[in-house]
């Protein structure tokens, strides 16, 4: 597992943050991703989305029960961006305007699948771009030399939909920085992958904590999922965050919801509601103390990336918080035991920690048990990472 930048959610080397414009539009753009694309690192979906403030990035295969789909796409002044058929080139479209462009991401065979998945989609106004060059996606194959990376078609349909091509070019510098990175480290990196992954150890991540382990911040948030904001999605916010420290450092915050609670969410997280809504604390103030509690140097513990996920839309992983390393216990452990641990409990059994009683809660609620819990399994993967780099020592000084 590398460092990773959690703005972009690429390897820290080759991060392209740094590169990225904000660039505000007329036009909003609806990004709707295929599953299986977000887990391609060099996908350019997110890249899309960074540099468009007036975007959003929804997940998902079929969206025809999604009342804020189901609405853009009933709207003339939305319209998909796919080609064939009779779709008309952006900035020839007859009228009315064109205000908000719906963008499928995917390979082909899945943005067609996703097309074919949803009447609303595939019935709604089209549009196509003309590509002013072939495309530069060097690192992916695609079907034919016209076809365009999600960023490529989205600032080519936007320069021609507002008529500024010269702006629009700024989204396009981190894409070549990472095509060319790409091809860099695909041209340096030729030794046989089986060998790569066999000669770094799972809990490698950990070695630089093996000293110092109160250098990870165990962190644990819950989310409220009310109803949408008036013409936006629903998104899960963060209204509770417990974290700590092997130092014996704690921080908890309740935030106070900015969306009516979902039905359930109280008992679900086990948060009563008058500490969210008459205890609670602005967001901004709750992520600013946070950001003090986790410091420089320090990286954050996690179990799973839902948390890390929330503290993202809350623009935490921005300015220096974005340099912070993560350190996901439950991808490390599932590589140490060669199979999915399960609940956060049931994965500090499999790793071997003491059985009994539930370690003490860090906090309130749901996330202050799970923080008690991270404690439990750093200490214990931490515990074998030290073993195998004692293993590795004695087999290196009775080697040949």
């Amino acid at each position: 597992m590398r460092d990773v930048c959690w703005r972009c959610r690429r390897p820290r080397p080759v991060c392209y943050c740094a590169l990225l414009p904000s660039l505000p539009t007329r036009t909003r753009v609806v990004l709707l991703q295929h599953p299986r694309e977000r887990r391609v690192g060099i996908g350019t979906a997110r890249m899309t989305h960074l540099a468009l403030p007036n975007s959003e990035l929804h997940e998902g295969v079929v969206f025809e029960d999604d009342a804020r789909i189901a609405a853009l796409a009933g709207d003339p002044t939305t319209a998909v961006l796919f080609p064939g058929g009779d779709a008309p080139p952006a900035g020839r479209a007859p009228a009315p305007p064109v205000r908000s462009l719906i963008v499928i991401d995917g390979t082909w065979w899945q943005a067609k699948k996703m097309l074919a998945r949803n009447p609303r989609l595939a019935s709604a106004r089209r549009m196509g771009v003309i590509p002013r060059a072939p495309g530069n996606y060097r690192i992916r194959k695609e079907p034919r030399p016209e076809c365009l990376a999600t960023v490529e078609a989205v600032a080519s349909a936007l320069a021609a939909l507002e008529d500024e091509p010269a702006r629009f070019e700024q989204m396009l510098r981190a894409f070549v920085f990472m095509v060319d990175r790409q091809i860099d480290y695909q041209a340096k990196n030729d030794a046989p992958r089986r060998r790569r992954a066999k000669a770094t150890s799972p809990l490698s991540p950990l070695r630089p904590y093996l000293d110092g382990p109160a250098e990870v911040v165990l962190v644990e948030g819950a989310a409220n999922l009310g109803p949408p904001a008036a013409g936006g999605a629903a998104r899960p916010e963060l209204v509770h965050l417990v974290a700590s420290r092997a130092s014996g450092e704690r921080f908890e915050a309740f935030l106070r919801p900015r969306r009516p609670l979902g039905q359930g969410v109280c008992h679900q997280i086990e948060v009563p509601a008058p500490r969210l809504m008459e205890e609670g604390e602005d967001a901004g103030a709750a992520l600013s103390r946070f950001r003090a509690f986790v410091g420089e140097g320090s990286a954050l513990g996690v179990w799973g990336s839902f948390v890390v996920e929330l503290l993202d839309q809350e623009g935490f992983f921005q300015g220096g918080s974005a340099r912070v390393p993560l350190l996901d216990l439950r991808t490390l452990a599932a590589r140490h035991l060669g199979r999915r641990p399960g609940g956060i409990d049931n994965g500090a059994r499999a790793l071997g920690a003491p059985g009994g009683d539930a370690p003490p809660a860090r906090g309130s609620g749901r996330a202050g048990r799970t923080v008690g819990w991270l404690e439990v399994v750093l200490a214990r993967l931490i515990a074998l990472a030290r073993e195998e780099v004692v293993s590795a020592g004695h087999e290196g000084a009775g080697g040949g």
